[in-house]
């Protein structure tokens, strides 16, 4: 089974393991997040060999520097054909914009699409207003958030389910939401503070769900991969 909505997070610390995940589903590809604990480790030419073999990837490095850096490595990091990356939209919007031009400068076969970073799910009210020092409710930052991202040329954002249908109505259908913090009923939340169950992400608007230790610490990953497919509407 498969389903590109689905993006499974290949959240280990090196490429044997990954790929020791990835050959457990047989001949199905999917759609996988590299973060910054993998990248580090495995390294561009890695993720340009999954793209070979015909995955989409997920490229979840959460840039965030000051302008004339990010349109460098965003215009190195387009190279790599990659389909989706991240920057943290804190960062303002003159380095949004910068990103987005750093991968439009450059010509490649894939149109990789920048989305922001809003809140981590991670975070919840009393860390963001007395530890980020940033007031009012999670979903009010957000909101104001992927308003700047919206304003910047982003092609969405990272939220949670709980934000993903206010963003749909304010921004637009085409504006994209991915959303991690996706657990079943079973599931422990772990460090995450706002999750949703696959069903009510995509009900809520979510175009992607971004899934990791649901799938990667299953004792059948591709077994867990097909559940979790089996239940999207």
């Amino acid at each position: 089974m498969y389903d590109e909505r689905l993006i499974v997070a290949l959240d280990v610390s090196d490429p044997v393991a990954a790929e020791n995940m990835l050959q457990s589903f047989g001949s199905v590809k999917p759609f996988v997040k590299v973060g910054m604990q993998l990248y580090y480790a495995a390294g561009p030419d890695w993720v340009r060999k999954l793209k070979s073999r015909g995955h989409q990837v997920f490229l979840d490095l959460k840039l965030h520097d000051i302008p004339r850096t990010v349109y460098l490595a965003a215009q190195n990091l387009g190279r790599l054909n990659v389909d989706l990356l991240t920057v943290h939209i804190a960062g303002g919007v003159e380095m949004l914009q910068a990103a987005v031009a750093g991968v439009g400068s450059v010509q490649t076969e894939v149109t990789t699409k920048i989305v922001g970073i809003t809140q981590l799910t991670s975070t919840d009210r009393q860390i963001l207003n007395e530890q980020i020092g940033i007031p009012g409710t999670v979903a009010q930052c957000v909101i104001h958030y992927a308003r700047l991202g919206r304003e910047a040329g982003l092609d969405g954002v990272v939220c949670s389910g709980w934000e993903a249908a206010d963003i749909k109505q304010r921004f637009g259908r085409d504006f994209l939401a991915v959303t991690p913090g996706i657990r079943l009923p079973v599931d422990e939340s772990g460090d995450q503070k706002r999750v949703m169950t696959p069903e009510q992400a995509i009900r809520e608007g979510a175009d992607y769900l971004v899934v990791g230790r649901p799938i990667t610490r299953a004792k059948r990953p591709a077994d867990a991969y097909d559940q979790l497919c089996s239940l999207l509407p």
